[in-house]
């Protein structure tokens, strides 16, 4: 971020991943070569985030404590994916990520089994629960909201060879806006662009992602992340206020 600040013509968003999964020793080989394709995964984010105008700060989970909270602060978007191990992060961050959405306006972005994410889950105040299936099958995205920004450059829709599947009951407060809705090759439907308006904050939850398929290799999902980053960050508008305020006019006392 600090590397662009002084250039008036960019707009500096500073974005920050997060993958809850966390090296403890002595895991199994399932999920050490997991961890493998976590690094892969957070690359490949990354790598579609990054633009001449979006700064892009990575932290992994081992860093989820005192230097994330100090990070927040400078925050205008907040990426999380994570899958393993929600609950182990701790009350407080979920508390300052929660707090710096509704009362301060940092945008969240939130990818595919963070639905799962303890902020998450606080800021809809539902389970967040759902349908799933781990099978590889096609995913098909349709754009069912075409003029929203999230969607500017897409086609009518995303078609993914193979995915984790997501269905329907997804247990989460109806959207504000939907902006995609995906059918699996299983049969099954799942409103997987999903947009919110938390106080002063935006959310965006996108749905494809699962770490084992190259899903954020392809082009037109690293757009809606990056639309989806642009459009959840904080704009330029007036700064909220609260409390007393003096009259703008002369009013007679009574």
């Amino acid at each position: 971020r600090e590397d662009i600040e002084g250039n008036e013509e960019l707009r500096p968003i500073a974005s920050l991943l997060i993958d809850v999964l966390e090296d403890r020793g002595g895991l199994s080989t399932e999920v050490r070569v997991l961890e493998e394709s976590l690094e892969s995964l957070a690359c490949a984010v990354v790598l579609r985030i990054e633009e001449e105008d979006l700064a892009v700060v990575l932290e992994r989970a081992g860093c989820i404590t005192g230097v994330l909270l100090e990070r927040l602060a400078e925050t205008d978007v907040l990426v999380w994916w994570g899958h393993m191990y929600h609950d182990d992060v701790s009350d407080e961050i979920v508390k300052r990520v929660q707090d710096r959405v509704v009362l301060d306006g940092m945008g969240l972005l939130v990818l595919h089994s963070a639905h799962f994410s303890k902020p998450f889950k606080a800021l809809m105040g539902t389970s967040c629960n759902l349908k799933w299936r781990a099978d590889g099958e096609k995913e098909r995205l349709w754009v069912v909201n075409p003029t929203h920004p999230i969607v500017d450059g897409i086609g009518e829709y995303i078609e993914l060879p193979e995915e984790e599947m997501y269905g329907e009951h997804f247990d989460v407060p109806a959207p504000d806006d939907l902006v995609f809705v995906s059918w699996f090759a299983g049969g099954e439907v799942f409103r997987s662009g999903c947009c919110y308006t938390r106080g002063a904050g935006k959310i965006f939850y996108f749905r494809p992602g699962h770490e084992r398929h190259p899903t954020y290799y392809n082009p037109d999902i690293g757009r809606v992340i990056r639309n989806g980053v642009h459009w959840v960050a904080p704009g330029d508008g007036p700064k909220r206020t609260f409390d007393w305020v003096p009259a703008l006019e002369e009013i007679d006392a009574r």
